[in-house]
Order: C-alpha cells, then structure tokens, then sequence
C-alpha cells in the first residue's frame, strides 16, 4: 500500500502578500522620512551656524577699514609724526581660480619677488583673504592692472610717517605691521593714538567680483587723538646733531643727552645715540629702540656729589671756606674695624676748602664730610632727590636704579656714595635732581605730553607741572649754585664754560664694573649743569659711555658737548623755545604758524583756531596738502591761514603731482616733504628754505627736480 504523501503548504493569499508588502514599503517610507527629518534637523538647527557660515563666506567677504593714528606735535605745533595713505593688495584665492598663476607673474614683475613665493601664499585652501603686498607707494601700486585680475582686492592704509626720520627716535618710539605700537611714546600713549578700525562688508556678485555693497553694514573707522609735546624740535634737532658729533669725537659706545625746563619739569630734548629712523623699521631691533636715558641705570660718579654737598650745605655740617687735609691724593678710608681702604683724586691737593672741594671734584674730601653727614642723613637726601624711584615720566620700561638702606650698607658704602658709586642711577633721575636745585630747591615730575586733543580741538588731557617735594630750603639751593658756578669758572667743568653767560655745573667720570670687578678703560664721562646759574631756563645733562679717544674725563669728554648745545640754544632764545606751553603753543607779540600739512582739514583747523589763527579751506578735500603762511612763520595774532586741500590732486594725470609748499621749513624737513609727492630736490645753499623752483602748487611730473635755495637763520642781535 502506498503511503500517504505530504500535504502542500497552504498558499498565501494574494491579497495579504499585497498587504505585507504595502506595510514592508510604508515602513521604508516611514524610516527614510525619519533619516530625512534626522538629517533636517541636524543642518537647519544643529549645524544651522556653521552652515550659514559657510554660505555666507561664499558671497561675502569683510574688508577692515583701519583708523589712522593720531599725530605728534611738538611743543610749537611742529607735526613731528603724521600719516601718510599707502596701498594694500591681497587676494581671495578660491575667486582667483585659474588666474593665480597670471597674478603671481604681475606681482613678481612689479615688485622684483619671486613668483612662487605668490603662489605659495595663493595654495592655502583655507584662507579667503591673502595679503600680497602691504604699505605700497600709491605710485607703485598703480602699475598692478586690478581690474584685469579677478580676485584681487586693493585698499588704501594709512602709513606711519616721521617727519624729522631720527630725531628723538627712541623718544617718540616705532610703530609696525598695522601701524602697531611697538616702543615709546607710539607705545605708552597707544590707547589714545589707535583709534578704532571699522570694517565694510563686500558682496560677490554672480561673476565673482568682490565690491561693496549698500545692503550691508559699513562701520566708519574713528582716528586716533593727538599728542603736543613738550618737546621743542629745534632745541632737540641741536642736541641730536652735538650729541652724534661728540660720541664720534670721543670714539665713545654711545651717548645720551637730556634738557629740562626746571620750573616745570617739561622735557625740552632727550636724545639717544646711536639713534634710530622710525620710518625704516626694517632694521630695528629692541636693543636699538631702547630709551636709555630712561631705561639704563648707572654709577653716576662724581655728579652724584650733588647729594653729599646738600646735605652738608642743609645740615651746615661745614663753612664753604672750611679747609681740609686732601691728603695729596691718597687716602686710606676707616672701612670698618681694623679695615681701611683707599681712596684717590686724579689730582693731588694737600688742602682744599670744601668749595675747592666741589670744584676740584675730590673724592678724598666728600669722603671725610660723609662722615660728618652720618649714614641716615646722606640716605635720607638722596631719597629726597628722588634716587632709588622712578620719576614717573610717561614712558614705558623705566629703571629706578638702587639705593640701598643704611642696614644693607657694607663698611664702604657710606664713602664710596659720597662720590657716586655703591648707587645707580638714570640719567632722567640726575636731571631731575638737578634741575630741582635750579628750581630753588623744589623737585618737579618730569612730563613729555602736554596735552591730548580730539579731532575737533578738544583737550582730552592737559598736564601741568607737579611739585613733588622740597628737598631742600631756597638758600641751600643758592649756595649749591654758588659751588656749582665755580665748577665752571675754575675747576674741572671749565670746558662748559660760555662767554657772557653764568652756568652752574658739575662734572662726573666712573669706572663701569664688568663680571664684578671695575674694568679697565671702561668710563662713564658725564657732565650736568644749568643756565643762565642767576634765573635758569634749562638743565641739560650729556653722557657718554666709554669714551676712547682722548680724555675719559666728563669735563674733558661731555663739557664740550654740553658747551655746543647751550650755545646754539642761546641764539635760539628769541624765539621763546625755552617758555612753557601753558595752554597756547604760540607765545608773544606774533605767533608761530605750526605745521599741519597731511592733517585731515577739520584737525588742521582746530588746531589753528585754538593757537588764535584764522583757518581758510581752499578746496573740498579731506587733507591739507599745503598751507599759506608757511610753517614757522611768525605773524600776528587772528591771522587768516590758508589750507589747500588734495581734491585737485586727486583729480591730476596718472604720474602727475603737486608741488608742496616747502619755504621757511629746514632742508631735512622740506626734502622730506617732496620725497612724499615723489619729486626730487637740489639744494643751493644752507640753512633754512628761502626760496624753491618749481613755486608751490605748480603741477609736475613725479620725479621732477625742485631746486631749494638756502640761506642761514638771522642770528638775534643781542647775546644775554
């Protein structure tokens, strides 16, 4: 019997595998709609920002608008630093495209670089913006066809300009990429002379052109305050030209030089040398940029007598005509029990009274008066001097020196301060100390800014003489003057002295220590003094650091140099150079015209207005690029001067400028003026600009030779 064979399997009806695979789709559906909504939500919420970054990097591009930094003027409206509109170019390599290549050949051609250095530069993928060149001559920048060259973005910036190249180079300080403060006063005021850069935002049309748009935001830039300084160029034009000449002379490391106003404290010149040109940065480096006259912390020698002989003098601890045993020129000094050490002159007297004793300059004498003055009173003075602090001047990195305190006093240290070592001091302390004598007695706080001013002429800051203490009483302050005089007349400052007028000095010469131990050969010479002695005006300190040639000595090394600066001072003192600013930089009967070429017109104007001149716009542009009367010229109050403006330069033939007003300005000044509208000078004569062909204003080519006809400052009729 056959076996009973397996049933077939039941088939599935059609309709519920149509069923089966309605619900398979509409679960695929269902997923897929949740993938999609994941995926939805993750860009339009999560990554929202980063998306709309993204997109708006594709048609939008942000410009910087930088702001120009404030001028610096000097005590007399002198615009000592300016700026002056450079060119920008850069480039979006991702619009550029194929055309790198085409606009690293140009760039190489025009600027003397190699092409692939552009193209490196072009190849980074995730940079929009590439700067190619910055700080462009406007007359360079013109031979880079932008219009061709898809991508390439230009823009003006403004450019850093010192006008007097190094004079008080360390002083005023540097600024460098962006016009960033790197060192002075660009530094220690920078908050005030930056400003505040805007911006604009670009938009890239559909061929990918970049240009601005009023449908985004534009944020003006505000430029920067100004600074007036106390500082007179002139007088400071002097002490750079005696100093340089003096350290050549001596064959010496270096120097530095100083002049205070001491009723006031207003620094009048400070100068560094080896200096620096701020306009060439190129090769600066911080060692150059360093202000020592602020920063670097000697032993002054012999000038730090001062002290001991006013603490004599104050405490009466002896009479003027008081005779000591000098010993010959050598000494053994008590140095602590059982010790002596020995003590020298560089040249032997058997006796001095103490007012030889300053002028002579011993050592052995204000050896033996210290210890008549004690440890506490010769400390307490030289504090009072203000050595061992800061003077407060508003400049960066300055030194306080060192003054130990009597419990920290060795069994020398009494003596050796006495005639200026075991101490340290700035060459801006030993002025100020100085000039406190000068100031019957009363120690000012030095200041360089006299006062910080807004576009419109308002006086953001204006700083006024401070006393900070008497050191010592007026009649002590006559007596030092009275021994500092003789200094002059018959001791070892004779070098300083000038015919007709009374100057109270002193002389300073100090080994330096090298590894612990006072070198050989290695001298600071110093020297310091006042003028005139019976009503002073200035003080003025010179310092050279290791003098090689000839004498080392201060008063055979520095005096002259001293000498050199007081008497070309002097012919200067007619024009009231040595007068306080007070709230008006003009002065007298008739006013100084300042200089306000390359200044916006509505600073210029200010300016004018507030030193009582009458302003006249010539032109609807927004620089002065000339003015009438000249700058430095002296005329009445309520005088009416004129500005041109650079809207007819902007309106002149490529290659074609304006020739600027250069008359009364000196040869430095006025080449430096043409330099800037790209003409050349020839120069006839010496002195000051009397006369220049081609006139001013007269449209030529750039390039174009301007002769300067020269003729000597008149020298004032009385010398007193």
């Amino acid at each position: 019997m056959t076996g009973m064979a397996d049933a077939p399997p039941t088939a599935v009806p059609p309709h519920v595998r149509a069923r089966r695979r309605t619900r398979s789709l509409k679960i695929g559906l269902m997923l897929c709609l949740l993938l999609l909504t994941a995926r939805l939500v993750q860009i339009q919420i999560i990554q929202a920002g980063a998306y709309r970054e993204r997109a708006r990097k594709q048609y939008e591009a942000r410009m910087e608008l930088p702001a120009a930094r404030g001028t610096i003027s000097d005590r007399n409206g002198k615009v000592l630093v300016s700026n002056t509109m450079y060119v920008s170019f850069a480039v979006d390599p991702a619009v550029a495209g194929d055309d790198r290549d085409d606009i690293a050949a140009r760039f190489a051609r025009v600027f003397n670089k190699s092409r692939d250095a552009y193209m490196n530069d072009m190849r980074d993928g995730t940079r929009r913006f590439v700067y190619l060149e910055r700080g462009v001559k406007p007359s360079l920048s013109s031979r880079i066809p932008v219009r061709e060259l898809r991508g390439v973005i230009v823009s003006e910036e403004p450019k850093r300009l010192y006008h007097y190249d190094r004079a008080a180079g360390q002083l005023i300080g540097v600024t460098g990429v962006d016009n960033r403060a790197l060192s002075g006063l660009e530094q220690q005021f920078d908050r005030w002379l930056r400003g505040r850069d805007g911006f604009i935002i670009l938009q890239r049309d559909a061929l990918r052109r970049t240009r601005p748009t009023v449908d985004y935001p534009r944020i003006d830039p505000v430029d920067g305050q100004n600074l007036l300084l106390t500082i007179d160029a002139d007088i400071q034009s002097v002490v750079e030209e005696e100093l340089e000449r003096g350290v050549t002379h001596a064959q010496a490391e270096g120097g530095e030089a100083v002049v205070v106003d001491p009723a006031t404290g207003e620094i009048l010149a400070m100068a560094t040398y080896p200096s620096i040109n701020p306009n060439n940065t190129s090769a600066l480096n911080l060692e150059a940029m360093r202000n020592r006259v602020i920063s670097d912390a000697f032993e002054p020698g012999s000038i730090f007598k001062l002290v001991t002989a006013s603490a004599v003098v104050e405490n009466k601890a002896a009479r003027l005509d008081e005779a000591f045993n000098a010993e010959n020129g050598s000494y053994r000094a008590p140095a602590g029990p059982g010790r002596t050490r020995p003590i020298t002159d560089t040249h032997p007297h058997r006796v001095l009274t103490f007012q030889e004793a300053v002028e002579q300059s011993s050592n052995i004498v204000m050896a033996k008066l210290a210890l008549r003055i004690g440890a506490e009173g010769l400390y307490r003075m030289a504090r009072a001097y203000g050595f061992g602090a800061t003077t407060g001047l508003e400049l960066p990195a300055e030194a306080d020196g060192e003054l130990k305190k009597p419990r920290d006093w060795s069994g020398t240290t009494l003596q050796s301060l006495a005639y200026g070592y075991e101490v340290s001091a700035t060459a801006m302390q030993i002025v100020m100390a100085y000039a406190a004598v000068a100031n019957n007695g009363v120690l000012m706080k030095p200041y360089v800014v006299h006062q910080v001013v807004n576009a419109q002429g308002e006086v953001i800051v204006d700083t006024q003489p401070q006393r900070i203490r008497p050191v010592v009483s007026p009649q002590t302050a006559a007596t030092l003057t009275k021994l500092f005089e003789g200094v002059v007349e018959r001791g070892t400052g004779t070098p300083a002295k000038v015919r007709g007028l009374r100057i109270a000095g002193k002389t300073g010469t100090s080994r330096q220590a090298a590894d612990g131990r006072y070198a050989l050969g290695n001298y600071t010479a110093s020297f310091v003094g006042y003028f005139p002695a019976d009503d002073p005006k200035a003080v003025c300190l010179v310092v050279l650091d290791r003098p090689r040639a000839g004498s080392y000595y201060g008063g055979q090394a520095s005096a002259p140099i001293f000498k050199a600066i007081v008497e070309k001072i002097r012919m200067m003192a007619g024009r009231s150079r040595l007068a306080s600013p007070g709230t008006s930089i003009a002065r007298g009967s008739t006013h100084t015209v300042p200089d306000v070429t390359n200044l916006r017109t509505e600073v210029a104007s200010a300016l004018l207005h507030a030193e009582e001149f009458v302003p006249e716009v010539a032109g609807a542009g927004t620089v002065v690029v000339a003015q009438t009367p000249s700058p430095g010229t002296a005329v009445p109050a309520k005088t009416k001067v004129t500005l041109r403006t650079n809207d007819v330069a902007q309106t002149l033939p490529a290659g074609f400028t304006l020739v600027p007003e250069v008359r009364g300005l000196t040869v430095r000044r006025a080449i430096n003026q043409l330099n800037i509208q790209q003409l050349d000078a020839a120069v006839v004569g010496s002195g000051n600009v009397h006369g220049q062909s081609p006139a001013p204003g007269e449209k030529v080519r750039q390039g174009t030779q301007v002769t300067l006809r020269c003729e000597p400052r008149p020298t004032p009729a009385g010398n007193s």
